[in-house]
């Protein structure tokens, strides 16, 4: 109904109105630092007729903004809006009936399915095959009426009254019906996690060899149902590409794929990623087009609009909005989110969760960071199947992840719907100013003269995209939040970046800064700093006011041609730093300015992450006693260190370590062997003892282990026990390397072996 529509967007553009006028009283209108004598007196006349002047203006758009709610108010009682309209109610008596596109896929003929024949043949003998006890499986979809389908489905009388009976009667009605029977039942699309817990009490254990199938789009509700080895779950997999083609083809084709058609074809059974449904309704949809190059091409230009308009691929984005439609209302901004990234982009996990903590889409729990809060989230996406992981650390977390190319064009669409996003590409240049976030891909057009002077903006990314005036930009927006200016080309900060007091999350990788301006100290809300790879080698000591920052990340790197090896550079701060109780992530800091600056580390009771370079004999001793944060999940360290610190071995969470340069003169693997958490060393461009050994004991849990161009190592002996789930190895070069593990035989679990040994001449 577009008079609904028409509604909520006047709703959401008043909200952000809203919004914006309590960021302005807080921005204009705070306390200012005071002054003092004559020179304060006159600022403080001069601030007090601004702020009459701004109290005047911000009274006006609070009136304007009560006339609005006024209309909307009045318009929702005109169009008869309710606000306890639920979903799925159809909101209105005259609303088209809703028909759920997956039940025509009951009536597809064997001939038409191409592709599945290995799982069928799999979940076939599963079903038939020879086990008393009751089995279950997880798959996708949602659960029906049971009890009355099992009296159909043997065509006997449906009980009298069972349309009154309450969930007790039911629940006994099944049970004993089911009694001395062996059964095969299907919840198909099941969503709750608690759907197996309540279910299971209902479909007796008779030792019949009874079967209960299960699909799930959500990997979480298909371990909830997994209660014993009896209970198997059959991921489903996306169609192979040759399997894709050939569906492709036959749905499209009469015959072959004509010539000129191939690339084209290919490009669109690329982005299909697999999906049997879009690979069918995208062919069907196809095969009725002229089979001309330049039609073809439009249609795949023009994918994201066609999912929308066009009525033969209507069912695709149907079953695919219905897992947006799920999602709980914290997740479903995260996953918009996904629409800020470019096409074919493999999105970094842990730059996407801060960005979803500094927009405000993560709340805090109770014992648990915001960090690990976000890790909740991604992880449930993926779970829902609507986020497809990419990469993986060694300790299990998610390093990249990406989403379906035709998920994506679902994303698009809905955060414009919502004027969650607006994205451009290339040369595009209208922009709508009730987005509150504008991403710019591939682009030369300058953000200052795209947007309009009535925009919302809050978060500015550019990918790719070169051209933009950032002290123009700072006094237009000055309520920004988010500004991700990687790769952009920008060679200098200017001193008025210090009025976006709104300020959460500054991203600067890739860029030509080498400086930052003092007034960076006036960002009371940044929550990120990250500098990664741009010349920036002094943080300014204004950097210590900043309370809420909780990620520091200013770190580059030169190589080593060589040893094919990089030696990383980190930054110098200034002491104070330990006053940052917030921090959690500190990369790189030097150690070479002062020993107070290395003391201050340890007042930081919040640190996972922490690198430090430049370290030598004098200051590393000064290292070895310090009290780490017990929250330390990684720690890496640069520089001639003669000995580890004994903190360490009281690390309980640490599961990545990495030493280069140092100049161990005892052996580490006493130290570190002992760690519960380590997943995965890394020993790089270091002087050490003759011989590493790896007790029987040690490295519990290790999964990769580097050890490169180690100088004085003539043995790595692995005792039988130790390292039982390493997966990677890699030992070398190293100049008086004598002898290597033979870790084929001590090693089950290894799937990477990189060995050299490098002698002198």
């Amino acid at each position: 109904m577009q008079g609904l529509k028409t509604w909520i967007q006047g709703l959401r553009e008043t909200a952000y109105s809203i919004e914006d006028v309590i960021d302005e009283y807080l921005l204009h209108l705070g306390n200012p630092s005071q002054r003092h004598r004559f020179i304060g007196f006159l600022c403080k006349v001069g601030r007090w007729i601004k702020k009459l002047k701004r109290h005047h203006e911000i009274a006006s758009k609070i009136r304007d903004i009560q006339k609005k709610v006024v209309k909307l108010k009045k318009t929702s009682s005109t169009y008869g809006f309710s606000s306890s309209v639920q979903p799925g109610s159809g909101g209105s008596s005259t609303s088209t009936p809703w028909h759920d596109p997956r039940v025509t896929s009951l009536f597809i003929d064997d001939a038409e399915i191409v592709g599945i024949e290995s799982q069928k043949i799999e979940l076939t003998s599963r079903l038939v095959e020879v086990t008393p006890e009751r089995t279950s499986f997880k798959m996708e979809e949602l659960l029906r009426n049971m009890s009355m389908k099992f009296y159909q489905a043997r065509k006997e009388p449906v009980p009298e009254g069972i349309n009154t009976m309450d969930q007790s009667s039911l629940m006994t009605l099944t049970r004993q019906y089911l009694q001395d029977k062996r059964y095969v039942v299907v919840f198909d699309d099941v969503w709750k996690l608690d759907f197996w817990g309540f279910i299971k009490y209902v479909l007796p254990e008779n030792k019949k060899g009874s079967r209960i199938i299960i699909t799930t789009r959500n990997d979480e509700v298909a371990s909830s149902c997994k209660e014993s080895s009896f209970d198997y779950i059959h991921k489903l997999q996306p169609l192979p590409p040759k399997s894709s083609w050939k569906l492709f083809c036959k749905k499209a084709f009469q015959g072959g794929c004509p010539p000129e058609l191939e690339k084209l074809s290919h490009d669109i059974v690329r982005r299909c990623g697999g999906l049997r449904l879009a690979i069918v309704a995208i062919g069907g949809l196809l095969s009725r087009k002229e089979k001309l190059v330049s039609e073809w091409k439009k249609f795949s230009d023009t994918l994201g609009s066609e999912l929308q308009s066009n009525s033969h691929l209507e069912s695709i984005n149907t079953i695919l909005s219905l897992s947006y439609h799920d999602l709980p209302y914290q997740l479903k901004s995260c996953f918009l989110y996904f629409a800020i990234f470019p096409e074919d982009c493999t999105i970094k996990c842990r730059p996407l969760t801060r960005l979803w903590i500094a927009e405000g889409f993560v709340k805090a729990k109770r014992g648990v960071t915001l960090e690990e809060v976000a890790e909740e989230f991604l992880t449930e996406l993926i779970q829902r199947s609507l986020v497809l992981v990419s990469e993986v650390f060694a300790d299990g977390k998610i390093r990249s992840c990406h989403v379906h190319d035709l998920m994506r064009e679902i994303i698009l669409t809905k955060a414009e719907e919502l004027s969650f996003c607006c994205v451009m590409t290339g040369e595009e240049s209208s922009f709508d100013g009730r987005f509150r976030r504008l991403s710019l891909h591939y682009s030369s057009n300058n953000v200052v003269n795209i947007t309009g002077k009535k925009s919302h903006i809050r978060s500015i990314f550019l990918y790719n995209s070169q051209t933009f005036f950032l002290g123009i930009l700072a006094s237009k927006f000055n309520l920004l939040e988010v500004l991700h200016l990687d790769d952009s080309g920008l060679d200098s900060i200017p001193e008025n970046l210090g009025n976006l007091l709104h300020l959460r999350y500054l991203s600067l990788r890739n860029t030509k800064v080498r400086m930052l301006p003092r007034s960076i100290g006036k960002l009371q809300n940044l929550q990120t700093l990250d500098l990664k790879y741009t010349l920036v080698e002094d943080l300014p000591v204004e950097i210590n006011r900043l309370k809420k920052l909780r990620n520091i990340l200013v770190q580059n790197y030169d190589f080593d041609v060589d040893l094919g090896l990089f030696s990383f550079k980190g930054v110098h701060v200034k002491e104070g730093i330990g006053c940052l109780e917030e921090l959690q992530k500190l990369s790189c800091v030097e150690a070479n300015h002062g020993v107070g600056v290395i003391k201050e580390l340890g007042k930081l009771g919040q640190l996972r992450k922490l690198s430090v370079s430049k370290l030598t004999r004098e200051n590393g001793e000064h290292l070895l006693h310090i009290i780490s944060s017990p929250s330390l999940s990684r720690l890496k360290l640069f520089g001639l260190l003669e000995k580890l610190p004994d903190w360490i071995s009281k690390l309980q969470n640490l599961s990545t370590v990495l030493l280069y340069g140092s100049n161990l003169m005892n052996d580490p693997m006493q130290v570190l062997q002992t760690l519960p958490s380590l997943q995965e060393l890394d020993l790089f461009r270091a002087s050490v003892i003759e011989q590493l050994c790896f007790e029987a004991t040690g490295f519990q849990k290790l999964k990769i282990l580097r050890i490169v161009w180690l100088i004085g190592l003539k043995r790595v002996k692995i005792e039988h026990g130790a390292l039982p789930q390493l997966e990677t190895l890699r030992v070398g070069p190293c100049p008086q390397l004598e002898e290597l593990p033979l870790a084929s035989a001590t090693l089950p679990d290894l799937q990477l072996l990189n060995s050299m040994i490098c002698r002198k001449n």
